[in-house]
């Protein structure tokens, strides 16, 4: 969608933006301390269910239910429990707008969100953070790597820190000329300038670069033009269908190269369709996904773990998401805002939102906490806290964003086995 359209529909919803505010001032205000009577806190789940992205939806659901299933067993925050709500963007701005105003409109107990994704943000940020409502993102735009949103956060890395690893992995691997096939959504293009700077940086040449519509029954004429450019390596991200369509299409004409793919890649959809497409035995001999480094290990990824198994009635088929570093942070976020509330004596979105970092980051005195119900019982006892998530530590900069490693990781047997590492330390040394 072009600037000038974003404009025009943001104006267009300026009064309904403003009737928003107007309940979101009685939103969360002060009133839900322990002195009040019990009510339920909304989490929104901002993030597309339907459209390219669907699978984005049920990832996030997968992080906020296991939270709130804990937060909700440790006696909620002041009592209130924790309830975690669907709100389908669609993937699309003239979608999502109208659904954030709804949102805040129409929800008086909005605590504060999870999303939106990098197919909405750009229209909605700005909307919510009006609004005064926290929001976890789970966009990778590098326009957001220095926010001036205040009530923005990010767990997880940018999408210029994905091109970096992305180019690094490839150059480890022994690659010199590369293709890029990436969808035409705003999500997928955003991975694509950091990729191709770094790409050349480290001495590697783009031999072909193509935004691919999705969803298309034949990718023949694309697929020609790649082979014609003889690339060792394909970096891509495009949502499930289109790449089983792609690459069984490649392997019929030419036979498979090297796939170097973003972290949906490694997601149970996108396997699953093109595991059927391509066959079990080229998808582990072909495919390499690169995530964020997500540990399946220690005291905060095993409770994480343990919740999420028990929400199989809100999570089907949980265990897909035991190593899923979106729904782990997801889950990180879910739970710094219930003990953020705790640590500001208030559910006021306001008030609140200024003491993420402090339950968050390290200091001295601090006690260590793995889980909502560690942090609430030191909180309790007066003490100051640090919370190691599901994902890892945490470690907020002044624009509100924390990242780390990337992990490659390859389908071998039925399960995603971690072949790698591109470290922090050499995607800040490409990044200067």
């Amino acid at each position: 969608m072009s600037q000038q359209k974003l404009i025009k529909m943001r104006r267009a919803t300026s009064l309904a933006l403003a009737c928003g505010l107007a309940a979101g001032a009685a939103t969360m205000t002060g009133g839900a301390e322990a002195s009040a009577a019990p009510s339920t806190i909304v989490i929104g789940n901002f993030n597309p269910f339907s459209g390219a992205d669907a699978s984005f939806g049920p990832e996030m659901v997968a992080g906020c239910q296991p939270a709130a299933r804990l937060i909700n067993a440790a006696g909620g925050v002041f009592q209130h429990k924790f309830s975690c709500v669907e709100f389908d963007t669609r993937g699309d701005p003239a979608d999502a707008v109208p659904a954030a105003n709804k949102m805040i409109a129409t929800n008086s107990s909005l605590g504060g969100i999870l999303g939106p994704s990098a197919d909405e943000a750009l229209a909605t940020v700005p909307i919510l953070n009006q609004a005064k409502v926290p929001m976890f993102v789970d966009t990778g735009q590098a326009f957001f790597d220095k926010s001036s949103y205040k009530y923005m956060w990010r767990l997880t890395p940018g999408d210029d820190v994905k091109g970096y690893a992305l180019a690094l992995w490839a150059k480890k691997m022994g690659y010199t000329h590369a293709a890029a096939i990436f969808g035409n959504d705003a999500g997928s293009q955003s991975d694509v300038p950091t990729l191709v700077r770094a790409w050349k940086k480290l001495g590697g040449k783009m031999v072909d670069n193509v935004k691919l519509a999705l969803d298309q029954s034949s990718y023949r004429t694309e697929i020609e033009q790649m082979l014609a450019s003889k690339p060792q390596v394909i970096f891509t991200e495009i949502d499930p269908q289109t790449a089983g369509t792609f690459l069984s299409e490649l392997q019929q004409l030419h036979g498979l190269i090297p796939v170097l793919g973003t972290e949906i890649t490694l997601q149970s959809p996108w396997l699953k369709a093109v595991t059927g497409a391509i066959g079990k035995k080229d998808m582990t001999k072909y495919v390499t996904g690169l995530q964020p480094y997500a540990p399946t290990s220690g005291a905060s990824w095993t409770t994480y773990n343990g919740a999420l198994l028990a929400s199989a009635s809100q999570v089907p088929q949980p265990a897909q998401w035991s190593a899923d570093p979106y729904s782990m942070t997801y889950y990180d976020g879910v739970t710094i805002m219930a003990l953020a509330m705790l640590a500001a004596k208030s559910t006021d979105r306001a008030t609140y939102n200024k003491l993420m970092t402090a339950v968050t980051e390290p200091g001295a005195g601090k006690t260590v906490v793995h889980s909502f119900a560690e942090g609430k019982a030191a909180l309790a006892k007066g003490k100051k806290i640090q919370f190691v998530g599901a994902g890892g530590p945490i470690a907020f900069n002044k624009w509100h964003n924390s990242s780390g490693a990337f992990e490659a990781a390859q389908q071998v047997n039925g399960n995603v086995k971690i072949v790698g590492e591109v470290t922090a330390k050499q995607i800040a040394a490409l990044s200067k």
